[in-house]
């Protein structure tokens, strides 16, 4: 048996002596003697390859023997060239235009371009080479490089060259990052990458955010990067409504490994279409795609860069054709910042039949493990196969350096005692910090002049605090915040202390806990901010928002119990109070209008809303979200947005009697929300559904009540849960409700069709809440409107029953 064994052990290092891989490199370029960026070399008839770099070098590892090698770049003739490995080799290629010809054809005056015909070919066959290969598995190389082309000399004012450490015309290279993974994929969505290294630079501790799926971009689809660059997406040129949106025409004709490809270019029929530009190019018989040559302008309605190219070639695994190459370069210019840069993915080696493993495939879209960003150099410089630019390479080494350096005490030391130093204009406008990054330890105080407002309660007052944070590896932290408020009306001093422990970044754990005093809102949703009332109180002497004081006790805590499932407990105790209005001070007098008292219930009388009271309460919620994707990395889980519904289960429970309590209630709720449903070119829908009861509510105060999200101001921050014309208070219940908020956005579909208009880029959006209960049964409202990044103005309409309430503007910002 040991013979046996040492014989295998033997076999085994003779065969690791002997698979001694080589390289064959070199440049290539066009007949002119110019680089051609990103062509591909490929072992002909394999997925065995990778891509030139933008300066047309290339570097392909094999093992010794003979090969016949493909070298192919979209716009050129593809040559095979056949290369002897027994060492390194240096072979440099030419590569010829492609010439397309049009011998095979006969196009007539008047008549249909014969592209149309082939097009429509390709259409019906879209969905068969769509979902033809039921699964596969791959490598997968990932380049990512973003470059400053000129940026202003300051910014906020912040030196850029010395930020974004540019040279002196302010250009360079801002992001450069490689990774290498294991892609898996089976049909319909069911997708795992697993990272096996990853290299940032100037981050030696990070971990590449690339991700295979989001390189992939598949022209079988009708509709191409959904929710990314634009919400609506873009129309594939075989969609099955292209013909709508495109016009096409045949360039011509070549022949490639055997088969006749035909070159077609592709047409908006409208200029400001969502719609690609560019060349497409199909292959005769079996209608294939063979390479695509695409790019979107802002007429697209592409959002945040200005052009980007999509350039993908194809190889044959068996009988199918699978993406190996695929890239994407991008421009634009963001507040006077020219960017540019690129994405090349090289996928290689298919695997069209593998054998997953029970379980393989789950919520996790992404592995990432502790060691994948602990490659050297040497492995870099062995496994890298497209080779980096010289200019990428002093990158690497630039930033790589300054980054250890950047990671020691001493520069942290340097660092925060500029960054420490004390003025008062920091206090008052920005907030004071204390840092200590080498220790990982943050002291943050709150700016002063945000923190003072103003309200017919308490006066002028000032909430101020401070926040500590103490950060361990892998994103593990805790918190403290001591915190104090004081109004000088009412001369009336609160305070409270927050904790809190994040101690499993893998199950999004939180423990934490608080006691003190404080004012709160009635409405426990909230009703207006601070700046907002302070405005409405001393400019237009309205007092919007109502409160009471708390003197209070909690502790909670949230962890993840499966993939999309949280679960999270509080303990509450409270000693409750009703508060008056202790000032009527405002900057000018409304002759028509009066401040009104601190009860919603009675504006022209300070009576109490509810006598002083004790609460002990739990809250128990589970949500969950169907079909939940995630990443994995050591130092946490990431989410990504999800295509299916969130759903909440909450119970509430009022105890009666223990530790004095006064109240005997018992709440549930359940609630169904989901953002940003894809449409297609209609934009988006976002919708939220929720109905709850009180099983119990044999003892209640109006602080316990459900309450919901109101508004009656005319400028407020923006939430689907938000009801845009309702009263914050009136119509709070303590028995049953039925709530309903939908909101569509068409992201310009009618507004890009008005020349005038088509610039600003701005979407339309229409929406409506509805609201049922004891205490306002048929409660609706409608609007419209029109919304530009963060900011959104709209009009509308409330109706209680069939009776309209009242009707008025409302502008909204997400800052």
């Amino acid at each position: 048996m040991i013979r046996i064994c040492a014989l295998i052990l033997f076999c085994g290092l003779t065969h690791f002596a002997f698979a001694q891989h080589y390289t064959v490199s070199g440049t290539i370029k066009d007949t002119g003697g110019q680089p051609v960026p990103f062509a591909s070399v490929y072992v002909k008839n394999t997925t065995t390859g990778t891509s030139a770099n933008v300066d047309g070098k290339y570097a392909l590892k094999l093992e010794k023997g003979e090969y016949l090698l493909s070298y192919r770049a979209v716009g050129y003739k593809q040559q095979d060239q056949s290369v002897k490995l027994s060492g390194n080799i240096t072979q440099n290629i030419n590569l010829s235009s492609e010439s397309y010809t049009l011998d095979n054809v006969t196009i007539k005056a008047n008549a249909e371009d014969p592209a149309f015909e082939i097009i429509r070919k390709a259409i019906k066959q879209r969905k068969v080479h769509l979902n033809e290969v039921n699964a596969f598995s791959c490598d997968v190389y990932i380049k990512g490089v973003q470059r400053l082309k000129g940026a202003p000399k300051k910014f906020f004012g912040q030196d850029i060259q010395k930020v974004l450490e540019l040279d002196t015309n302010r250009r360079g290279i801002i992001y450069l990052s490689e990774s290498q993974s294991k892609f898996s994929f089976r049909r319909p969505n069911d997708i795992h990458e697993e990272m096996i290294s990853s290299k940032v630079a100037g981050k030696n501790n990070a971990f590449s955010f690339n991700k295979a799926s989001d390189l992939i971009i598949n022209f079988y689809d009708n509709y191409l990067l959904e929710n990314t660059l634009s919400a609506r997406g873009f129309i594939s040129p075989i969609a099955d409504n292209a013909m709508f949106y495109y016009k096409y025409k045949l360039v011509g004709e070549s022949k490639e490994n055997g088969e006749i490809v035909h070159k077609i270019q592709v047409i908006p029929r409208r200029e400001n279409d969502p719609v690609f530009r560019g060349y497409i190019y199909i292959i005769d018989e079996s209608w294939r795609i063979y390479n695509t040559d695409v790019y979107l302008t802002e007429n697209s309605g592409i959002n945040f860069i200005d052009t980007l190219n999509i350039n993908q070639q194809f190889t044959k695994v068996k009988d199918i054709y699978m993406p190996t190459n695929i890239n994407f370069q991008f421009a634009g210019n963001v507040l006077g910042f020219k960017i540019a840069g690129y994405f090349v993915g090289i996928y290689s080696n298919y695997n069209l039949e593998p054998k997953f493993p029970k379980d393989f495939f789950s919520g996790e879209i992404l592995k990432v493990t502790e060691m994948v960003n602990k490659k050297d150099s040497t492995y870099w410089t062995n496994n890298r196969p497209i080779p980096l630019t010289a200019d990428e390479q002093i990158n690497y080494v630039k930033k790589d350096s300054v980054a250890k350096l950047k990671e020691s005490k001493y520069y942290l030391d340097s660092l925060e005692k500029e960054n420490n130093k004390f003025s008062i204009g920091k206090l008052l406008l920005r907030g004071y910090s204390k840092n200590d990054r080498y220790d990982k330890k943050y002291l943050s105080f709150d700016p002063i002049l945000r923190s003072v407002f103003y309200n017919t309660v308490e006066g002028f007052a000032i909430k101020y605090g401070v926040t500590y944070r103490k950060d361990f590896e892998n994103r593990r932290s805790y918190s403290v915040r001591p915190e104090l408020r004081y109004g000088f009306a009412n001369q009336k001093l609160t305070g409270s202390l927050t904790g809190s422990y994040y101690y499993n970044p893998l199950k999004r754990a939180t423990v934490g806990a608080s006691f003190g005093n404080g004012i709160f809102d009635l409405n426990n949703l909230g009703s207006m901010t601070a700046l907002g009332n302070t405005i409405n109180s001393l400019l237009y002497e309205k007092n919007f928002p109502k409160f009471y004081e708390k003197s209070f006790a909690s502790i909670y805590t949230s962890r993840e119990l499966a993939t999309g499932l949280q679960g999270n407990i509080s303990l509450d105790y409270s000693k409750n109070n009703t508060l008056t209005n202790s000032t009527d001070f405002k900057f000018f007098d409304a002759k028509d209008r009066e401040f009104t008292s601190n009860n919603p219930f009675t504006p022209g009388a300070e009576t109490p809303l509810f006598p002083t009271y004790k609460s002990f309460s739990a809250t128990a919620s589970l949500t969950y979200t169907i079909g939940q994707k995630y990443i994995t990395r050591p130092d946490g889980k990431f989410y990504t947005e999800s295509h299916f519904p969130k759903i909440t289960v909450l119970y509430k429970k009022g105890f009666n009697n223990l530790l004095g309590s006064d109240v005997d209630y018992d709440f549930v709720k359940l609630e169904l929300a989901q953002d940003r449903i894809g449409l297609g070119l209609w934009g988006y829908t976002s919708l939220l559904v929720g109905a709850g009861k009180f099983l119990n509510n044999k003892s209640m105060y109006y602080p316990d009540y459900k309450h919901f999200a109101g508004n009656i101001s005319t400028i407020f921050p923006p939430n689907l849960r938000k009801f845009q014309y309702l009263d914050f208070y009136q119509f709070s219940t303590n028995q049953q409700y039925f709530e309903a908020h939908l909101e569509h956005n068409f992201s310009g579909f009618f507004l890009n069709k008005i020349p005038l208009l088509r610039k600003a880029k701005l979407e339309e959006f229409i929406g409506g809440g509805y609201l049922s209960s004891p205490e306002k049964r048929n409660y609706k409202e409608f609007y419209f409107g029109f919304q530009r990044l963060v900011l959104r103005a709209s009009y509308g309409f409330a109706y209680d029953g069939a009776k309209k309430l009242t009707q008025g503007f409302r502008i909204a910002y997400g800052f």
